[in-house]
């Protein structure tokens, strides 16, 4: 059996279309064909049945969809294992990371962990924190850093830090000594509040707001990275980690308000792991030296 005809199959199940899958494949459509009639004759089974233009799946062909997929995984994870080893690397570490903890000093820490640990091969996926949980019960990735401790599910959980929260406003072109004092009531009067670029916090936090400034206009963004865009181009202000603006702080491109009115909670990161393997050991404590 050729690995070619199996990827044919995934991508014509994928298109419902011959042709399209073959424009996919950088291969003509009669290939195509050839590929899917090999393919039946190797499984003994109809694949494919016509619809117009269009080719759908038979009973067969849906069952043995998912096999094929598992067959092409293994072969390119094979080849991955393969090259890694002829690079160098003799243990893998793929990290699930949320956004918001994307955004901060963890490049700067994973940059140092590569350099200290060069036998490591570092695979990054940015995942929102809600679907971390799962990625690492999926074993999908071996560590996830999110903004949200475990629910349910049988995960260790370690709580890295705790982050300040500040208000954060667009700088007014003022330096220290001519402009004016950032009251807290001014600001939510006059700019718009960014809200749940966070999952941790943003509910009760807009619940307290309402109550304490009632007058106050929301605009929902959910990315970290665009809330600090709109900051910046003046369309509003936010309540933000402050690890995530340090650097818009010390480059003047932000202003932050001191809150007395509000109470602002901390901003949490974990690490959730389901296997303590002596490699994911030894990130969370090369990680634990560093306040992201």
């Amino acid at each position: 059996m050729e690995l070619n005809w199996i990827r044919t199959f995934i991508v014509a199940a994928e298109k419902n279309n011959f042709r399209k899958a073959a424009e996919h494949l950088y291969i003509s459509q009669p290939t195509v064909t050839v590929h899917i009639k090999q393919l039946e004759k190797e499984v003994g089974a109809i694949l494919f049945v016509r619809d117009g233009r269009k080719v759908c799946l038979t009973e067969a062909g849906r069952k043995y969809l998912k096999h094929a997929k598992r067959l092409l995984s293994l072969h390119e994870e094979g080849i991955e294992d393969l090259h890694s080893f002829q690079q160098g690397f003799t243990s893998r570490l793929t990290i699930g990371i949320s956004p918001i903890i994307a955004d901060t000093i963890l490049p700067y820490v994973l940059k140092k962990f590569v350099e200290t640990h060069p036998t490591i091969e570092i695979n990054v996926r940015i995942i929102e924190s809600i679907d971390i949980e799962q990625a690492v019960e999926g074993e999908e990735v071996d560590i996830g850093l999110s903004c949200l401790p475990k629910r349910e599910m049988d995960l260790f959980c370690h709580l890295l830090y705790d982050d300040e929260l500040v208000l954060v406003v667009p700088h007014d072109g003022f330096d220290s000594e001519t402009g004016n004092p950032l009251e807290e009531e001014d600001m939510f009067q006059h700019h718009t509040l960014l809200t749940h670029n966070h999952p941790g916090y943003w509910d009760e936090l807009c619940q307290q707001i309402k109550v304490i400034y009632p007058f106050t206009k929301m605009m929902k963004v959910s990315q970290t990275h665009i809330t600090k865009r709109f900051i910046i181009e003046g369309l509003g202000m936010s309540i933000l980690p402050k690890s995530t603006v340090r650097r818009e702080l010390l480059e003047g491109r932000f202003l932050e308000v001191d809150c007395r009115s509000i109470s602002l909670p901390g901003s949490k990161t974990y690490a959730l792991i389901k296997y303590e393997h002596s490699i994911q050991k030894e990130f969370l404590s090369f990680l634990s030296k560093y306040r992201i």
